[in-house]
């Protein structure tokens, strides 16, 4: 899968780069869908202390991904990240009803830094394979996306578990950011 990944985006973006940030809450799935994605398997992972910055190449897209543990509020320290950045993943956790309130709040923080303004927005509603997770349309309310009007977005609901549509938020992904892309 790994391969099919780095294959899809080679095919589609030429020699173009694209900086990526992935954001999320601690415990959205961040990890699990980096690695879902890059090995094309589940890995099991441990909670993130504070936070770590990891950079992975896959032949010219570059994402920059973030994990956040519990000291959230760390926005300051992440603003020398955001330049150049053409995409933010921001994952939520789909079953974590009582954190949708702070993942919005953090989310809408994000697309208000100056940075980030040209960037276009794909939101992964992660975790649906989980009982009592909220569906794409509960998510996009609960995040208010409908707010959002100058820039494109869009979201997905993903199992970073089970594999399930991730490519097809990235299929929108790579349209999007392609020169010409709708």
């Amino acid at each position: 899968m790994g391969i099919l990944f780095t294959r899809m985006f080679s095919s589609l973006f030429g020699n173009r780069e694209a900086r990526i940030l992935v954001l999320g809450l601690d415990n959205a799935g961040k990890t699990t869908i980096l690695y879902r994605l890059q090995m094309g398997e589940v890995v099991s992972t441990i909670p993130t202390i504070g936070f770590n910055v990891e950079t992975v190449q896959y032949n010219n897209i570059k994402f920059q991904v973030w994990d956040l543990g519990t000291l959230i509020r760390q926005l300051p320290y992440w603003r020398c990240y955001f330049p150049n950045t053409q995409a933010v993943i921001y994952v939520v956790d789909s079953s974590d009803t009582d954190r949708l309130v702070t993942a919005k709040d953090e989310f809408h923080a994000i697309l208000e830094e100056e940075e980030l303004k040209g960037a276009v927005v794909l939101v992964f509603a992660n975790k649906q394979d989980l009982p009592g997770a909220l569906d794409d349309a509960a998510i996009t309310e609960a995040l208010e996306l409908h707010k959002i009007k100058s820039r494109q977005w869009a979201i997905f609901k993903t199992s970073a578990i089970k594999g399930e549509g991730l490519f097809e938020g990235l299929d929108w992904l790579s349209n999007t950011l392609k020169p010409g892309g709708s």
